[in-house]
């Protein structure tokens, strides 16, 4: 049953994340097949538990993960930022820099400097932000930021 629990979750983490995609106005040209991507989640989620149980997740994972790039770069105006997608980034000082757009998609940020660091419209899919100090960051309009990367960041005094 526990293992379920974890199917479950990464569903509603997928369909957290095309939600929080179908908010960004850029992306219009994605919505449609971000809804479709939504509902097919919304359905597999509500599968007996012999159908969760043998649901691979990953390749749902596979599917969605397209839709939420296109729906970054659009958001980000096509001509991103710096690209740190899958960076090892641990313990990286990266104080009052210029990070807007920036991808950080699967990062590893874990103790890493971004205080003052504008941060406008950066993408954090996936990224590991554990001990990550954001005091002072500008995280306005960030992309797929979730609670719990913000619970595992450094954001108060």
């Amino acid at each position: 049953m526990l293992g379920l629990l974890a199917v479950v979750r990464q569903l509603h983490e997928l369909m957290w994340l095309l939600t929080e995609a179908l908010r960004l106005d850029e992306a219009r040209p994605v919505h449609p097949e971000m809804r479709d991507a939504l509902a097919r989640m919304d359905h597999l989620a509500g599968g007996t538990p012999a159908q969760l149980k043998a649901l691979d997740v990953e390749a749902q994972r596979r599917k969605v993960n397209p839709l939420l790039q296109k729906a970054s770069n659009l958001a980000r105006g096509g001509t991103p930022g710096k690209d740190y997608r899958g960076a090892n980034l641990i313990g990286r000082k990266m104080r009052g820099s210029d990070l807007r757009g920036a991808s950080f998609r699967g990062a590893l940020l874990i103790g890493a400097d971004l205080r003052e660091s504008d941060l406008r419209r950066a993408d954090f899919t996936g990224a590991d932000l554990r001990g990550t100090d954001l005091r002072g960051a500008n995280l306005t309009g960030v992309l797929f930021l979730t609670g719990s990367q913000l619970r595992a960041a450094v954001t108060g005094p």
